[in-house]
């Protein structure tokens, strides 16, 4: 299936991207738009190239062919008339990668900040905000995401689902247009996965641009817009839930989705 937004509609394009590591590819050719306040989640087995083509999309890692554009602004390269790639000035990818926020598989804070000072943060040394304009903005997204009450509290005495959830938090006080979330609940346990779930439905019901790489099959089935399936570095469908789990599925689908029956996923879609 094919994408239907132009590149100059859409809040992510991904024009002919292909990731190599050595002698190794790992994307082939993605091609994939993205729309404004849309939910794709990313699916495949693991090695399919999710979390490489999710970096590529936050330039942690540099595509060794074609271009990104975000809100169409290309990301750390152009490509000249002539088909080459003229790489952006630094000044430049930073301005347009401010427009991203992230949130990774592990959580990444500071042990030595409280939640709040790990909310606030890259606001005061990043951005330049004034402290208390820093934490004040930092507490609003706290309380956004239900831990306004553990604001003093260390990332040690915060459970994995709190830890995550102040990442959230942190990514999104630097108000970005498009937030990138890379396995967010593949360390935590099924209760603390509902909690950071719960938040990224929110977001996602507030109209935030967010492509999620998940092997949660029902939150991909129930909050997204568009379902992209990759399989071997290349990207296999993309499509509405609907079309994408609709019966009769793609073959290859069906047999990564038979890896999940002991997680109820094939009740669920």
């Amino acid at each position: 299936m094919s994408t239907t937004n132009s590149s100059l509609q859409a809040a992510i394009s991904v024009r002919g991207v292909s990731k190599r590591f050595g002698e190794t590819e790992v994307l082939h050719g993605i091609n994939l738009d993205i729309a404004h306040g849309q939910v794709t989640c990313v699916i495949g087995p693991s090695g399919s190239g999710k979390s490489t083509l999710l970096r590529c999309m936050a330039f942690l890692e540099e595509a060794s062919e074609g271009t990104i554009l975000i809100n169409g602004e290309p990301l750390g390269y152009a490509q000249n008339e002539d088909g080459t790639r003229l790489r952006l000035s630094s000044e430049r990818i930073r301005a347009v990668r401010s427009n991203i926020g992230m949130c990774f598989q592990q959580f990444n804070l500071w042990p030595h900040m409280t939640a709040l000072g790990n909310v606030s943060e890259a606001l005061k040394t990043a951005r330049g905000v004034p402290k208390a304009q820093a934490e004040e903005r930092a507490m609003a997204q706290l309380i956004k995401v239900g831990l306004e009450d553990r604001a003093g509290h260390y990332p040690s005495q915060l459970s994995g689902g709190q830890q995550q959830r102040v990442a959230i938090a942190r990514a999104l006080a630097c108000e970005p247009k498009i937030m990138l979330f890379d396995e967010p609940t593949s360390s935590l346990d099924p209760e603390l996965t509902g909690e950071v779930l719960n938040v990224m439905r929110q977001l996602a019901a507030d109209g935030m641009t967010m492509v999620v790489v998940s092997h949660e099959i029902g939150f991909a089935a129930s909050v997204a817009n568009r379902i992209t399936f990759l399989d071997q570095g290349r990207l296999l469908l993309h499509g509405t839930p609907g079309e994408i789990f609709g019966k009769p599925r793609h073959p290859r689908l069906d047999q990564f989705l038979d890896t999940y029956l002991d997680r109820g996923a094939a009740m669920l879609v």
